[in-house]
């Protein structure tokens, strides 16, 4: 049972490791290596030991062949190397222009996985073909095949060169890594709010799961600590659900996804105590992913602070690009907006049998929306283009929220909109800004 429940981690795990800036480069390398022994093998049993064939494919002599295979090696080696520098250049400009969270992203990028692996790749693969070129008095072996094959793995070589300048160029763009924080937002926000509310779900069940608490609850649960220290990066829910119910327990998840831990802290509770062995304490762990940062895979705060700190180091006199604040603004609107017509999940979760199973905290939607978009009416709050802009978004959302949402969207509203009055604006900026005053929403 242990091991069906760590594949929570192991998932985990893997994702870490496909989202490396290694993995996928050392993947073609290998592949590059296999491909070259294969290649050669080839040529071998085909008996390919003359040099002066008829056909026009064998036209490589031994010299003729190392020097082919040592130019391409050379170059790729060369190419590599300046594709790397120009990768930490643009990591060292995204962390300063659009700061260190965002940086996971450009590592990230499969694009530039890719092109440094097919460089390596070329690279290991003509220095391992180049090995097997013989051109000795009675012992000459040219591979040909394998050579010819190289030169077809120099030409894509250039032509992923050129992708690699013009993709370079387009992510570090303001738009295209706003795009991306967007879309890794909106798959949070598909994770965490119900497309159709299931049974269970919204304040009857919450009411209905109250009744079947153990009254004993408090006093007869037992922590499972953390193993090691770190944020919660993932929580397995069905498989908390299904050690709950095969053991007959009731959880609460103490510490949610991007909470910080330190090591043999609570993140579960468990009901009752003795009920739980150190085997299913394990299992329990192993439903929990602990890592050293915060991820957006479960935590919609955590995506949406991305976009928000891009805001507010826009608006900063520093960079003083309220441009880009406009653009981060309407990109949370699309991220908030992707609740619109999804059911509020509740706190309790419930087996099969109606069983209340598990507690876990929910997102409060409300104070998501208002907490990233108070952190930028707090740095743009005299500029009227950035004011204007949040009355717009804060209104749309107001009209796609949940109902027991919308009261909070419609008082903050009205909150950024009075404090755009006590400031000294233009007047130019307050004739602007009425607009938006004198505009209400009509929702209930």
């Amino acid at each position: 049972m242990a091991a069906t429940f760590s594949v929570t981690r192991v998932v985990a795990f893997w994702d870490r490791l496909n989202s490396s800036f290694w993995f996928v480069p050392a993947l073609l390398a290998l592949v590059a290596v296999a491909l070259s022994f294969l290649l050669i093998e080839v040529d071998t049993l085909r008996g390919v030991d003359r040099t002066d064939a008829a056909s026009a494919f064998y036209t490589f002599g031994p010299e003729g062949a190392r020097s082919i295979l040592s130019v391409i090696a050379t170059s790729m080696i060369t190419v590599a190397s300046l594709i790397f520098s120009i990768t930490m250049l643009s990591l060292q400009l995204a962390s300063s222009q659009f700061g260190p969270r965002v940086l996971d992203n450009f590592m990230r990028d499969r694009s530039n996985q890719v092109v440094l692996g097919t460089f390596i790749a070329t690279f290991l693969y003509c220095l391992f073909v180049l090995r097997a070129v013989r051109g000795m008095e009675g012992s000459s072996f040219v591979p040909h095949l394998a050579v010819g094959f190289g030169i077809v793995l120099a030409a894509a070589s250039v032509a992923v060169l050129i992708y690699f300048i013009h993709h370079i160029a387009t992510s570090i763009r303001i738009e295209t890594l706003l795009a991306k924080l967007a879309y890794e937002g909106c798959c949070a926000v598909d994770r965490l709010f119900d497309e159709r509310p299931e049974q269970g779900s919204g304040d009857e069940a919450d009411e209905r799961a109250a009744q079947q608490m153990p009254g004993g609850f408090d006093a007869g649960c037992g922590p499972i600590a953390a193993d090691f220290g770190g944020y919660v990066q993932t929580i397995g829910i069905d498989a908390l659900l299904r050690i709950a119910t095969e053991h007959d327990l009731v959880l609460r998840v103490d510490a949610p996804p991007g909470r910080f831990v330190t090591k043999g802290a609570c993140v579960i509770t468990a009901y009752p105590q003795d009920r739980v062995s150190d085997r299913i304490a394990e299992e329990l762990r192993g439903a929990v992913v602990i890592g050293r940062d915060r991820t957006p895979y479960q935590d919609l705060e955590f995506a949406i602070h991305r976009i928000v700190e891009l805001a507010q180091r826009s608006l900063s006199p520093g960079f003083n690009d309220p441009t880009t604040a406009l653009y981060c603004i309407d990109r949370l609107g699309e991220v908030l907006g992707r609740v619109d017509g999804r059911g509020i999940p509740s706190a309790m979760r419930f087996d099969g049998q109606g069983q209340v199973r598990l507690f876990i905290e929910t997102v409060v939607l409300e104070d998501v929306a208002c907490r990233a978009f108070a952190g930028i009416a707090r740095y743009g709050i005299t500029d009227a283009d950035v004011v204007g802009r949040l009355s717009e978004t804060l209104a749309g959302l107001e009209a796609s929220f949940p109902l027991a949402a919308r009261q909070g969207i419609r008082g903050f509203r009205e909150q950024v909109l009075s404090a755009s009055r006590s400031q000294p604006v233009a007047g130019f900026d307050r004739k602007i800004l009425s607009g938006f005053q004198n505009t209400g929403s009509t929702q209930p």
